[in-house]
């Protein structure tokens, strides 16, 4: 009994000393769980008013009045039921302010902003409803470093209304993941102190210190039911119930850097294309971006552009974290936390280039597939569908000299493409092009790397035909050629002989008895580019010598092959007849490139034999194919097939149609961004505008298709661009060009064109003449297109039937057609004001 009273006395003691202490921590702003402690002392000490008038406090200090003055209302209740006492005046005090005080933003540690937020919409809307369902209590926002995770997760927070708090706790220099938890919400034990409450705790940088995060962040779910974490991270938490976000790089980019390099040169204006080219280089990592940006205050953006090289070495301002000073001290944070084998393997991986599949990887690299688990784990490498990618900029600082490593890399893509290349013959076409394409970075890096060039590139020579890429393939070709010399390792004639065929060499011997397709596809373009004078003879041969091959596909592209020559050198019947089985064959074959270039051609040749109906049919047959080969580029992919419907449309007189066509046709042409492709869009629409009576349309589409054009561009299509022009303008200059580019091409058909387009412009006997000369060009007696037929009927009316005939006999007896045309422009200057055919339609 005696100690009942000192026991009381120091019971009280230690009660007003926890106040006075709560008050203390309630005066620096308290922590979320202050609110809990408070609510659990006034449970055990019902009467006790300090404690009741500091949760009074406490509660309107973090915005919830309503609360407030709930607990007020609680113990003046209990103070009068049970003790017959109004609340003293510390309570009352707390009362008032509790009345006084306004309605608050939730309490947050989260720091103002320094800089404004730029774009990522869709991330935040998907935060936000993330950490707002109901079953979602753990969000982990992954990517690589610079990624911008933290400045986003506290964008998605500061959105979000959450009554007990949004906390911030920062890891990057934290020596323990509890402590720092404890330190920020200012409470020694935590779950206690959240118990009962609903905060959301964001766990910055947690990739250092990844198991002690996950097992915190475990920990704390698991024992306080209303609290909802976000954290920021290299590398999953890898804990039940984590939703992972991955943060890519930033879509807006340009849009950032515009608005941090005008903050750091008002100045300074930044051209569209400068940005973009600046953004994409940096991967779109929006820290690379802030730090290329405050460099434009000491050079101008066309020095920054030349810098690039030298990302890594851009550095931050003076407040910058250690570990984002420079780019190299970012990715230096990453290496520094992998193990040996995982930096050995992102020194490998570097070998390829635009992504690897995991087959891939294993032949080229090796090794145990959990280290590459690993390495997309730590955001270092992603995957996209079936593909393994690395950002440029990581590759940069990783990139080591391998030069074995580079030689299986090589062996192993020139082992896919020759695997590939036989499918491109048959229904699977589609699926194999996928591959090739998807591998184009690597291919190519395997074809600068490999000590056996050429056996890479005759694996490639068919899929860049079929992609309409023979640039490509020539300037390939010439860098094969300069590495290899002027003689061919043994064993690589073909490839060989194909190379120096690209390069303007005549068919080789090698070239000419193979039955390779990309030998067979040089036939035809070695007739049209550079024609020897028995190109004919040995087309012919070549087709003989393969029309009893054992492969069915083999056999049609021979026949394709023969037709063209044919028909370019002027036998047009004898095209159909190789060019019907063909395209039989083909289809059989299941071979869509085939079917398409088929047609293309069999459309070519009713045209030229005056079979307009058949002509528009066969051009609209593709349709079908279309869809299936979308991704086929020039010269016989759906832009040229949508080209030539839309000329044939036209000259049907369907306007409206050919226009549509057209237009579907000049989308195609932008999106490839091939100066020569909007060319030969350009004119097919002046050629419309015209036919529809607007001559100054014409001219204008013309005037912007000839600059494209340029030199690059085929004779063909410069001379039927002056022949258009020539019509709607001044016609002596652009029909003289279009004859003297004319007189050394091999193409007569195109040849028969255009003297045909002369024609229009020069009296009755002139004009049958070129005409004449045209149908034998042809070797038919006539052509299908509206300027022909009735220019051929206003000579026949002009001349008589006897006249006309004689002089179409003299004009097919012409050696030099195109001189006879330009010297009949020169002796009659002014016939092409008057000629037969104008006006025309």
């Amino acid at each position: 009994p005696f100690a009942v009273a000192p026991a009381a006395r120091l019971e009280e003691l230690r009660l007003t000393a926890l106040a006075a202490a709560m008050a203390a921590d309630l005066a620096r702003g308290g922590g979320p769980g202050l609110v809990a402690e408070l609510e659990e002392l006034v449970a055990a000490h019902r009467l006790r008013e300090p404690f009741h008038a500091l949760l009074v406090r406490a509660l309107a200090a973090q915005g919830r009045r309503g609360e407030a003055l709930e607990a007020y209302e609680r113990i003046r209740t209990d103070l009068a039921e049970e003790l017959g006492v109004d609340p003293g005046p510390e309570l009352r005090a707390a009362h008032l302010e509790a009345l006084r005080e306004p309605d608050r933003v939730p309490r947050s540690n989260l720091p103002a902003r320094l800089t404004s937020f730029v774009g990522r919409s869709g991330d935040i809307s998907r935060l936000r409803g993330l950490l707002g369902a109901p079953g979602t209590r753990l969000v982990t926002l992954v990517g690589p470093g610079g990624a911008g995770k933290t400045r986003l997760a506290l964008e998605a927070a500061a959105g979000l209304d959450v009554p007990d708090g949004v906390w911030l706790v920062e890891l990057a220099s934290a020596a323990g993941v509890r402590a720092a938890v404890e330190s920020v919400l200012k409470v020694t034990d935590v779950v206690r102190a959240l118990r009962g409450t609903s905060p959301l705790i964001v766990l910055d940088n947690c990739e250092h210190v990844i198991e002690e995060a996950a097992t915190v962040a475990r920990w704390l779910l698991s024992e306080i039911a209303g609290l909802r974490v976000l954290a920021t991270s290299r590398e999953p938490l890898d804990i039940p119930g984590e939703t992972l976000h991955q943060v890519l790089p930033l879509p807006e980019a340009a849009e950032l850097f515009a608005e941090r390099a005008a903050a750091a040169r008002p100045d300074l204006e930044v051209g569209e294309a400068e940005a973009e080219l600046i953004c994409r280089e940096l991967d779109g990592i929006p820290l690379a971006i802030e730090l290329a940006a405050a460099r434009l205050r000491t050079m101008p953006v066309s020095v920054l552009v030349e810098q690039l090289g030298d990302r890594l070495a851009f550095r931050g301002g003076r407040t910058s974290e250690p570990r984002h000073r420079t780019l190299r001290d970012v990715i230096d944070w990453s290496w520094n936390l992998l193990s040996a084998r995982e930096r050995e393997l992102l020194r490998e991986l570097t070998v390829f280039s635009g992504g690897a599949t995991y087959e891939a990887v294993a032949q080229v690299c090796g090794g145990d597939p959990g280290d590459l688990a690993s390495l997309v784990d730590k955001s270092l490498i992603s995957v996209s569908g079936d593909r393994y990618t690395m950002l440029e900029t990581i590759r940069q600082y990783a990139a080591a000299d391998l030069p074995e490593l580079r030689q299986a890399h090589a062996r192993y893509y020139t082992r896919l493409a020759e695997t590939a290349e036989p499918h491109l013959r048959t229904g699977g076409q589609l699926a194999w092009l996928a591959v090739l394409d998807a591998e184009q970075d690597n291919l190519d890096a395997a074809l600068r790397h490999s000590d056996d060039p050429l056996r890479l590139i005759l694996a490639r020579f068919w899929p860049w035909i079929m992609r309409g890429r023979r640039r490509e393939m020539s300037e390939q070709a010439a860098a094969v050629l300069r590495r290899v010399g002027d003689v061919p390792p043994p064993g690589r004639e073909l490839a060989y002989g194909l190379c120096r065929t690209l390069a303007g060499g005549p068919l080789s011997p090698a070239v000419l008895d193979s039955d390779h397709p990309a030998a067979l596809n040089f036939w035809a373009m070695s007739g049209a580019q550079h024609p020897p004078d028995d190109v004919i003879e040995l087309t012919e041969r070549c087709v003989e010598r393969l029309r009893g091959h054992h492969d069915l596909w083999t056999r049609s592209a021979a026949l394709l092959v023969g037709g063209i020559v044919r028909f370019e050198y002027g036998s047009v019947a004898g095209a159909e007849d190789l060019l019907a089985p063909a395209l039989d064959g083909f289809r059989e074959t299941g071979d869509r490139w085939g079917q398409w270039a088929t047609l293309y051609w069999l459309s070519l040749v009713a045209e030229n034999r005056g079979d307009f109906a058949a002509a528009l049919a066969l051009a609209e047959e593709p349709e079908r194919l279309a869809a299936e080969l979308a991704g086929l580029d020039a010269p016989l992919g759906p832009m040229t097939f949508l080209l030539r419907l839309g000329q044939l449309r036209a000259r049907a007189g369907e306007h409206e149609q050919a226009a549509a066509t057209l237009e579907r046709a000049w989308q195609s042409a932008l999106r490839a961004d091939d100066a020569v492709t909007k060319a030969r869009v350009l004119h097919a629409r002046a050629e419309l505008a015209r036919r529809t009576g607007d001559g100054d349309e014409a001219a204008r589409l013309l005037a912007r298709a000839l600059p494209l054009g340029g030199t690059e561009a085929p004779a063909q299509l410069r001379s039927f661009m002056n022949v258009e022009l020539a019509r709607v303008a001044e016609p002596g200059p652009p029909l003289r060009r279009a004859l003297e580019l004319m007189e050394t091409c091999g193409d007569r058909t195109a040849r028969a064109t255009v003297l045909e387009g002369v024609a229009e412009h020069l009296p009755p006997g002139a004009a049958a003449e070129l005409l004449g000369a045209a149908r034998a060009m042809r070797g038919v007696d006539g052509s299908a297109d509206p300027h022909v037929v009735i220019l051929s009927g206003r000579c026949r009316a002009a001349l008589g039937a006897d006249g006309f005939r004689e002089a179409l006999a003299r004009g097919a007896a012409l050696r030099s057609p195109e001189r006879h045309a330009l010297g009949l422009l020169a002796r009659e200057p002014g016939s092409t004001q008057h000629g037969i055919g104008q006006p025309m339609v």
